[in-house]
């Protein structure tokens, strides 16, 4: 298995070492991108619909999955570094970006959703577990000593990135009538 792969198995299986390791290695930003990407992919066949574009519907998705991960690791390193900042505290935005982009890893369950019966289930542990995977990332990043301030900061910026994708989503999005 590449080094690529075993990052994505230890990133769903939230193994601390994984995400110190793309904390620290400056050049798995474009990895931690490729999972994005690939969660993303995985969340768009999940939607998937008879009849639909398929290139359009998970090209929306990559496109939202993008920006969603810029604003919110950009939003939790504010959050982090200046608002919630532990003693220990050193980071960037780089290493913010590594590890919530392989923290998206369990979002690729997401796949599944088009299916009758588990298709709901596997969206929701996908999101929860995407959601626990970024509170790991999110404390190796910033050097928490506990995990509660990492899911007070990722809770915040979670919901700030939401508004913000949201939002983008409402002014793009087609007239009802």
């Amino acid at each position: 298995m590449t080094l690529f792969m075993w990052r994505v198995a230890g990133a769903f299986g939230l193994d601390a070492q994984t995400y110190e390791d793309v904390e620290a290695d400056r050049g798995a930003t474009f990895q931690a991108m490729a999972v994005v990407l690939l969660a993303s992919v995985a969340t768009g066949i999940g939607f998937l619909r008879a009849g639909e574009p398929w290139v359009g519907v998970i090209a929306l998705h990559a496109a939202g999955a993008l920006l969603g991960w810029v604003v919110w690791a950009v939003v939790i390193y504010g959050f982090g570094v200046y608002a919630f900042p532990a003693p220990e505290t050193r980071s960037s935005v780089g290493e913010l970006l590594r590890t919530t982009g392989f923290a998206s890893a369990p979002a690729m369950l997401r796949a599944l959703t088009g299916l009758p019966v588990i298709g709901p289930v596997a969206f929701v542990v996908g999101s929860i577990w995407m959601f626990v995977a970024m509170v790991v990332g999110v404390q190796h990043a910033l050097d928490y000593k506990t995990v509660w301030r990492a899911l007070a900061v990722c809770a915040a910026g979670w919901l700030i990135a939401f508004v913000f994708v949201a939002i983008i989503g409402i002014a793009f999005a087609p007239p009802v009538f």
